[in-house]
């Protein structure tokens, strides 16, 4: 990967290597503790291994990004931490110049992911957490989406199921604090956006829709006893759970009363591109059930 995250190499860019101010070995090699000035106008404090960057060292970018952390090779491995332009920041562990292994990512608009990793996406069990409602994704990534078990845990009631491609699917449920639980499943429903005007040509998109089920009891785990609980009143198709003093709270949606997980979006949510060391990234929805996760 060609960007910001693997530095300048000094190896690669014929005899002139900018400025060097430190230790060197018998063979003149930059070796030990050193400062430099890089031909690009980067800046490297840190250690040395036979010429190249290795152990820890504080690495900062002309455009205002910084990494402090472990290296070798000239490679960004173990330990570290990376600080953008724009403010979000990764510390965690780092592969091959990579966000590899665990770690914490806290965006720009301080939403923060708190997991596992792989060749710089989510990837893995993880918790997504969004600051401004509170809601948190706990499950798995695959490559930066959510896919396979997970739930979303929003003020008052949470969403337990499946996600494929970063979108509820399938059998699920919404357990409710006030004591119940809807039973149903996510179907993905084909829509058509756009085509308002002559020039713009519709598009067809899919999204998730609930397809409520019966409304039961929580059933409750009894220490030394089998688990037990009452079945509710089984609820009409579509009907949704009397929401009395449980009703959610700002940021905390229940179903519609067509099944629809409404949507609402809230700001940049994506790990910012080391290719400018800077966020451009699409924004997360605000933890809704159908909402994307951040890349």
């Amino acid at each position: 990967m060609s960007d910001l995250g693997s530095d300048y190499d000094e190896e690669d860019q014929g005899p002139y290597l900018g400025e060097y101010e430190g230790e060197r070995n018998e063979k003149e090699e930059r070796h030990g503790r050193g400062k430099a000035t890089l031909p690009n106008g980067d800046t490297y404090d840190g250690l040395y291994e036979h010429g190249k960057r290795g152990g820890n060292g504080v690495y900062r970018f002309k455009n205002g990004a910084r990494y402090i952390g472990e290296y070798r090779a000239n490679k960004k491995q173990g330990q570290g931490t990376f600080i953008y332009p724009d403010g979000s920041k990764y510390e965690g562990s780092w592969v091959d110049d990579q966000r590899h292994g665990y770690g914490v990512y806290t965006y720009v608009n301080a939403d923060t992911y708190e997991g596992e990793w792989q060749n710089h996406q989510k990837h893995g069990q993880g918790v997504y957490t969004y600051k401004e409602t509170g809601t948190k994704y706990v499950g798995t990534f695959v490559n930066g989406r959510r896919e396979g078990a997970g739930e979303i845990i929003h003020l008052n009631h949470k969403f337990q199921g499946n996600f494929t491609s970063d979108n509820p699917q399938g059998v699920g449920k919404y357990i409710f604090d006030i004591g119940c639980e809807q039973h149903g499943e996510y179907i993905p429903i084909e829509q058509q956006q756009g085509g308002e005007t002559e020039e713009e040509e519709p598009v067809t998109v899919t999204v998730p829709k609930w397809k409520a089920g019966k409304v039961t009891e929580i059933t409750l785990s009894i220490p030394g006893g089998d688990e037990q609980g009452q079945e509710g009143e089984e609820g009409k198709d579509g009907e949704q759970p009397a929401a009395g003093d449980g009703e959610a709270a700002d940021g905390a949606e229940q179903p519609g009363e067509d099944g629809e997980v409404p949507a609402a979006t809230e700001g940049e949510g994506n790990e910012a591109e080391e290719a400018e060391g800077n966020d451009d990234a699409p924004a997360d929805d605000a933890a809704e059930d159908a909402g994307e996760e951040g890349d």
